[in-house]
């Protein structure tokens, strides 16, 4: 039997004080549900970042599970691009996202 691979993608987001409420109620009720509506990223969850802490922001990791590589890829030109895009028409340079791909060993 062929294991699966399973990865993670990341995006870690340094939000500015203030606009955690705004971001997380973004992420909630627009950004994981048109996320999910495209159907390739699964298993959505959202934690806040305790360790590395800037003075001024606030940071959350953001994670999806997805089986490889090539898809991520086609979903992030099909509508990750988009949805950076209005992420940044509404929060401009208080929130900054990094994203990261992980690939699950255990």
């Amino acid at each position: 039997m062929k294991k699966e691979i399973m990865l993670i993608y990341n995006t870690t987001y340094h939000v500015e004080e203030g606009q955690e409420k705004f971001f997380l109620a973004w992420m909630n009720e627009f950004y994981l549900p048109e996320v999910e509506k495209h159907g390739t990223l699964h298993a959505p969850r959202i934690a806040r970042i305790l360790s590395h802490i800037e003075e001024g922001s606030v940071c959350y990791s953001v994670q999806f599970e997805v089986e490889d590589s090539a898809i991520l890829h086609r979903w992030h030109q099909e509508q990750g691009v988009k949805l950076n895009e209005e992420l940044q028409k509404i929060f401009k340079d208080k929130v900054i996202g990094f994203p990261t791909l992980m690939e699950v060993i255990v």
